[in-house]
């Protein structure tokens, strides 16, 4: 089958390369219309109860992530020019476009009691700069517990500047505008007045880390290729080569991206990695073909001859490796994360689709071009590599049992160190604890314990059931119990709007800043609270809080918590916490309570993408490994590539354990790439081991030794070029793709040691078990017929 494949390439060489470079431009139209995807919650299903909570509150109160802070700490903050010109600056971001609304001190409100039309007055406690007595203003802001804690802590001397964007531009790529200009904005006062500014917020965070993804795309990209052809020019010592093969992973590349929006997909962190990926995946597949076609042509010097046996004795090789990898990323899609559905639809479909690139690509154009030259085919001598290949093969007959007992050594420590792995993943996991980002949040969780975002919806399941005294009440407790965890930061309700309300109704009075006591005294408060007909009702912070935390019912409410970025593995410990007091201050017979909110969906799919990645690994293992039985048909070859290929990812699963790195999304995905790419080199022995066997009289220890020497060059380039290509990885600013990087690589060498001596030595070990069985071929498929000298069949 095999030759009429390779015959028809060549015959219609011509029409293919036409074709595959139309569907090329084709893609890449699509490709130029890519976009950056802002998401943070699409790594959990839709199905999921956690989702669909965060859904629900979505639509009735709006979005909770769209709020970013900016801090300063200073004891100077209420000196003359310092404060005139942080007025200025919330003014300067209040014009900025999107910006729907900024909350500080210069912005902050104290109520006026109108006694004579029964309603509350709005005013400005800062008005328009020059301020000129600041001190007055200092005096007013410090009598209104409302913002304490949440618009400046006093043991600290640290404040805080909350600004509101709009929700529509946060989920599209006008976002990085908006938060480049507040932070230019900021960025001039800090360096005016000499003091360091802070940003964080969920706006913040997912724009910079959008914003890292595209840059990190490029760079990935551009050091890819540069890597793989630097080893492929040391390797081949030929441009056009590089050049070729540099051809065949740019059209990979390109269809990988064009792929992305053809399924109406967009950039997240893990299809950014696709576009790299094929060109570390795809090189290989070029080595394999150019280096069968170059030892073929050096054995006969016919060109034609040695393309026909590159795609016949290669092409069943390429397939399985393209395809155990593309299984490997492929299984992702069978998950119900939408974020690892879209990285593995893409990436499994563009891998399967680099091996008929290549099997199209590659003999097409070395038809055109003339034989290699007698400097390209020197690597097949090389001196160091035959010493090399040589050493091993000497090991694997000379000393099996210092293998079999090295290997079982360190298995016995690597599972010592996988009793040591935890799973916990944080919001900001992936950056550095150098990051800007990282000590920003850092900053606000030390002075404001935090600004992530939890939610707590009440359904008290009457109209107007909020607004009863003991729901009220119920409510200020639950919040005073929220903060007695130093986790949690301010909370914001109705509540404290009605405390401020009542403030302001004994003339301001800070000791009256708190809920009615009775209903006596709640009657006296009541007229100040309507809104209906009030021509300033637009204005008053008061209405403005009922829309936010009130549905129009007035059934639902909601509880707004700032908290630290505490971790997928203290979160459910803290809710467990939270929920036995919210429970028996709200009898669920008579409500239904809710915890929701961004920093809980994150971290739940942060937790469901490491059980999905986990069941795909399982799910990978059986559909290679049955690939692996269709392509031999031997339950021994079959024992012997599992043990291959489980060693080195056990090793690493190990070391992962005595080195204290946390199980997360970004190390568990190791596990699943370098299994799908680590069985190629697995295949590639064994289908060359087979091929060889009728050549040696069905020898086992003949064939071995000499598919140590046949394989070994390509196994060891090809996993070099892989090593270097993931280890590109270890640049990124992220520590996720850092570990994907380093622990890949890692994973890899440790696969081409396995694939090079514990391999062979098991298959010598087989040699026994054949040879007092007195049966040498019983496990194995009928050998391929020979390629004769005219290019035909050998019956």
């Amino acid at each position: 089958m095999w030759h009429r494949i390779a015959a028809f390439i060549i015959k219609f060489r011509i029409l293919l390369l036409v074709l595959l470079l139309a569907a090329t431009a084709v893609m890449g139209y699509f490709a130029s219309k890519v976009e950056l995807s802002y998401e943070f919650t699409n790594a959990v299903p839709t199905d999921n109860q956690k989702y669909i909570d965060y859904q629900n509150f979505r639509k009735q109160f709006g979005e909770d992530g769209n709020l970013m802070v900016l801090g300063v700490q200073t004891d100077k903050f209420f000196t003359n020019p310092f404060f005139n010109d942080y007025t200025v600056l919330v003014k300067r971001i209040e014009k900025i476009k999107s910006v729907e609304n900024v909350l500080s001190v210069p912005t902050a409100i104290t109520l006026v009691k109108d006694t004579a039309e029964k309603k509350l007055n709005p005013v400005h406690i800062a008005g328009n700069p020059p301020i000129t007595d600041v001190d007055s203003v200092k005096r007013a802001f410090f009598n209104l517990p409302f913002y304490r804690g949440s618009l400046y802590n006093p043991q600290t001397n640290a404040y805080l500047m909350a600004i509101s964007i709009n929700k529509q531009v946060l989920n599209s790529k006008n976002r990085s505008t908006v938060i480049g200009a507040i932070l230019n904005a900021a960025d001039s006062f800090g360096n005016a007045h000499n003091i360091t500014m802070h940003y964080s917020g969920l706006p913040l965070i997912r724009t910079e880390m959008a914003n890292k993804v595209q840059k990190e795309m490029r760079m990935f990209l551009i050091l890819s290729f540069l890597l793989t052809a630097i080893i492929l020019a040391l390797f081949f010592r030929s441009f056009m080569t590089v050049l070729a093969s540099m051809l065949v992973v740019g059209i990979g590349v390109v269809w990988s991206v064009g792929t992305i929006v053809l399924l109406g997909y967009k950039i997240t962190l893990l299809t950014a990695l696709i576009p790299p990926l094929i060109v570390v995946i795809g090189i290989p597949n070029c080595v394999y073909f150019l280096n069968k076609y170059h030892s073929e042509y050096h054995k006969h010097g016919n060109k034609t001859k040695a393309l026909m046996r590159m795609v016949d004795r290669m092409g069943i090789v390429t397939l399985f490796t393209n395809l155990t990898a593309a299984i490997g990323f492929g299984v992702f899609y069978f998950t119900k994360s939408v974020l690892l559905k879209e990285f593995g639809l893409v990436a499994g479909l563009n891998i399967f689709a680099m091996f008929f690139i290549s099997l199209i690509f590659i003999p097409a154009l070395f038809s055109y071009l003339p034989p290699p030259r007698g400097r390209h085919t020197q690597y097949l001598s090389s001196g160091w590599i035959n010493r090399l290949l040589t050493a091993i093969t000497n090991w694997v007959f000379g000393h099996r049992v210092w293998i079999y007992g090295f290997t079982i050594a360190i298995c016995a420590f690597s599972i010592i160190g996988i009793m040591r792995l935890h799973n916990e993943a944080h919001i900001v996991d992936d950056l550095p604890k150098s990051d800007k980002v990282y000590q920003d949040l850092e900053f606000f969780e030390n002075n404001f314990r935090g600004v992530m975002p939890l939610e707590i919806m009440i359904d008290t399941r009457k109209k107007y059931g909020v607004m009863k005294l003991d729901v009220l009440q119920n409510m200020d407790s639950l919040t005073r119990y929220l903060k007695r965890f130093p986790q949690i930061g301010q909370t914001l309700s109705i509540t404290d709007g009605i405390k401020f309300v009542r403030q302001a109704y004994y003339d301001g009075d800070s000791s009256y800043y708190g809920l009615p006591t009775d209903n006596y005294d709640a009657l006296f408060l009541q007229p100040y609270l309507k809104t209906k007909g009030d021509a300033s009702a637009s204005n008053n912070m008061f209405t403005k809080l009922l829309k936010s935390f009130l549905d129009s019912n007035r059934q639902k409410v909601r509880i707004s918590v700032n908290m630290a970025d505490i971790g997928s593995k203290q979160l459910p410990i803290l809710m467990d916490s939270i929920r036995p007091r919210a429970y028996q201050l709200f009898d669920s017979n008579k409500y239904t309570i809710t915890f929701t909110g961004t920093s809980i969906v994150f971290l739940e799919g942060s937790r469901f993408i490491i059980n999905s990645l986990r069941d795909s690994l399982i799910l990978a293992f059986i559909i290679i490994f049955g690939c692996m039985l269709a392509l031999f048909r031997s339950w021994r070859i079959l024992l012997i590539s599992v043990v291959v290929n489980i060693v080195p990812l056990l090793i690493t699963a190990g070391i992962m354990g005595w080195m204290g790195i946390r199980i997360k999304p970004s190390t568990v995905l190791v596990f699943s790439v370098a299994l799908g790419i680590t069985i190629d080199v697995t295949i590639r022995f064994l289908v060359n081991f087979k091929q060889e066997l009728s050549w040696h009289d069905d020898s086992i220890a003949a064939t071995v030794r000499r598919t140590i020497h046949d394989t070994g060059l390509s196994i060891i380039y090809t996993s070099l070029i892989l090593i270097a290509g993931f280890g590109v990885f270890i640049l990124s600013e992220f520590d996720g793709t850092k570990s994907l990087g380093y622990l890949t690589s890692m994973t890899l060498f440790l696969a081409m040691v396995t694939n090079l001596t514990l391999q062979p030595a098991l298959l010598m070990w087989m040699d026994k078990i054949v040879v007092k069985k007195n049966s040498s071929a019983d496990f194995l498929l009928d050998d391929e017929p020979e390629i004769t000298d005219e290019g035909q069949p050998q019956e």
